[in-house]
């Protein structure tokens, strides 16, 4: 198998572009949509897989790179699963996640008043790696865990200050990044791809 030498990173979101890269290889050569002045495209798929392809094959596209591309978000069982594929959505056209925080703790006291003890979720991710000739290849990553009552810590992104994994007492905010990108859904996705890198 050729060993991929150079790479784009489909996302324009910051947080999200340091993780992948820093799975990926250090003396790779990384790029960013940002780089070619190209935005996101509309995320119109109905699953992670299905949003994770079509951003990996329209960046590949317009680059005419290999492209590595994430769909993910977190699943909360009280909210049937929501906020789901529209995970970033819920963090308004600023990209807010206090807001989307908000609107969790909102709607899961909306369903049930003390829910602490049952606040199970998820942090789903699925990865694609879409060359240009439109070979494709899609990982899942998948981490258990539940909702903390509030939020807590400062490092990463989105919806970590608010994430307890399974086996753990800190929130992925809380968590020393190397301790996080160890154990989350984007290491177990990535995990599966490390062949086309190393």
């Amino acid at each position: 198998m050729d060993k991929i030498k150079k790479i784009l990173i489909g996302t324009n979101n910051t947080g999200k572009y340091r993780e992948i890269s820093d799975l990926l290889p250090k003396k790779m050569q990384k790029y960013s949509p940002k780089n070619f002045k190209i935005l996101s495209p509309a995320e119109s798929g109905k699953s992670f897989k299905e949003n994770s392809i079509l951003k990996a094959s329209y960046f590949s596209k317009k680059t005419n790179l290999v492209c590595l591309s994430d769909d993910s978000g977190l699943e909360i069982d009280l909210l049937k699963g929501k906020p789901g594929i529209y995970s970033s959505r819920w963090s308004g056209p600023k990209n807010d996640f206090n807001l989307a925080i908000e609107k969790i703790f909102k709607k899961m006291n909306q369903v049930k008043k003390n829910w602490e003890n049952s606040s199970s979720a998820r942090f789903v991710c699925c990865l694609t790696l879409f060359w240009p000739n439109g070979k494709n290849y899609s990982t899942m990553g998948i981490v258990e865990g539940k909702i903390s009552n509030a939020k807590k810590g400062k490092n990463g992104f989105g919806y970590d200050p608010i994430f307890i994994p399974d086996g753990y007492e800190k929130t992925f905010g809380e968590m020393d990044s190397k301790l996080k990108m160890s154990i989350d859904h984007r290491f177990k996705a990535f995990s599966q791809l490390k062949d086309f890198f190393y």
